[in-house]
């Protein structure tokens, strides 16, 4: 669970550059429960490499110990060093700009630092879902098996270009179906163009490569109550545990959209990624309390049939523990 998700299948490609060129740490930035910084973390401690996190989080809060709520637990746990920054100086000077500054801050000490892009979404993390595609076509054969559709939620753009390119080149023909959990369509299309196209792919654009689903609802890593009553319901129907900020959102939109399509969405058997993210549900308590409460499943036990058992259980002799 604690290096869990799609994240794992960009890491095992971008750790592996991390040693290879003799760093001595990583860094990588994110929101304040970011799957991928938890991953990430992990990772570099499996490695023996310590690990930076830049962290995004409200302005009130940046100036404040972190806590250790859902993915905060792990990063913690295993050692890693945080650093916040407001959502707002996010906002104004941008990913990018803020691990440089980490990074050369770490050079200036001595260190030789890897820097991983927000979701590790880099040409290099894309072969994770290149890879990934290569696997599905053959487990797609073994078990004799199709699929009409594949989607998936959309963050920062590795998975989906990833899979959007592997179906391509491996003729594997399935539509492709990304939701985006923050920003817009336009914007991860053109993220997507830029990451296939660094991997030497020029011949189609991302638009005739994917459909892309608005699917942040109030924004990203904000849940409303119908988003959450999904992942209860999915929860219950299946046992498949899903995520607020990622693949509860996703399946959210996909349901909406086979609601307000049924034509185009019937018959069709469609493979959902799961992106991971368990932990981050503890975030979420105070919303999920009362869906799980309105189930009704919990309540106090009266225990006066088990008293009544058990004295004349002793009356006779007989030992419960071996009953049935």
């Amino acid at each position: 669970m604690q290096l869990s998700g799609n994240k794992v299948r960009k890491l095992e490609f971008l750790m592996a550059d991390a040693v290879n060129k003799q760093s001595d740490c990583v860094i990588t930035i994110g929101g304040i429960q970011s799957n991928h910084a938890r991953a990430t973390a992990v990772a570099a401690t499996y490695l023996g490499l310590p690990c930076h996190l830049i962290l995004r989080n409200s302005r009130h809060l940046a100036d404040t110990d972190p806590g250790l709520v859902g993915n905060l637990l792990v990063e913690r746990l295993v050692g890693a060093t945080i650093h916040q920054v407001a959502k707002e100086e996010y906002a104004k000077v941008g990913a990018a700009a803020l691990g440089q500054a980490l990074l050369q801050q770490l050079q200036q000490e001595g260190k030789k630092p890897y820097y991983i892009p927000v979701g590790g979404s880099s040409p290099l993390g894309c072969w994770g879902y290149l890879n990934f595609v290569a696997e599905l076509q053959q487990q797609m054969q073994e078990m004799a098996q199709s699929f009409d559709v594949i989607a998936a939620a959309c963050g920062s753009a590795g998975t989906t270009a990833g899979i959007a390119l592997g179906n391509k080149l491996s003729g594997l023909g399935a539509a492709i179906h990304a939701f985006t959990v923050c920003d817009d369509p336009d914007y991860f299309y053109e993220e997507i163009d830029g990451l296939i196209g660094e991997l030497g792919y020029k011949e189609s654009r991302a638009t005739d490569l994917l459909t892309a689903h608005q699917a942040k609802g109030i924004g990203y890593a904000l849940s409303q109550e119908e988003e959450l009553r999904t992942m209860r319901d999915v929860a219950l129907a299946t046992g498949v545990i899903l995520d607020p900020v990622y693949s509860g959102k996703a399946v959210h939109q996909l349901l909406m959209c086979i609601a307000a399509e049924p034509d185009y969405w019937r018959g069709k058997k469609v493979l959902f990624v799961h992106t991971g993210g368990l932990l981050g549900m503890y975030d979420k308590m105070d919303q999920l309390q009362p869906l799980v409460q309105d189930l009704g499943r919990s309540s106090r036990m009266d225990v006066a049939a088990a008293i009544a058992i058990k004295e004349a259980a002793d009356a006779e002799g007989k030992d419960l523990r071996f009953w049935h």
